[in-house]
């Protein structure tokens, strides 16, 4: 059993719809916790495959790719690509554009 604010950050990741982002920050705020985006990071490397969560949706405060490693990095790009999301050559997201707001916070 996970505990609550991990269990709504595990939500809120799984709603991310195809073709669309949100940011730690995000995601930590809608769980919560406006301050918890590292938390948010540790939850998807650790959760990710268990919980079968659309980790690639995730993305930093500046639409950017976060992950330095170049295998990651370019496995994550490739499936935002292939969902329509446009990965700019600074691997900069438009949040404008991509950006999910959810209308209805999840059930906290």
């Amino acid at each position: 059993m996970l505990q609550p604010y991990t269990q709504r950050v595990v939500d809120i990741i799984k709603r991310i719809p195809e073709g669309k982002v949100m940011t730690y920050g995000q995601i930590a705020a809608l769980a919560g916790s406006s301050r918890g985006a590292r938390q948010v990071v540790r939850i998807l490397h650790s959760l990710s495959s268990i919980h079968q969560l659309p980790w690639h949706r995730v993305v930093n405060a500046k639409g950017e790719i976060a992950i330095s490693e170049d295998e990651s990095r370019m496995l994550q790009q490739h499936l935002l690509e292939a969902e329509g999301v446009y990965v700019g050559i600074s691997r900069r997201i438009d949040l404008e554009q991509y950006r999910y707001e959810p209308d209805i916070p999840p059930d906290r």
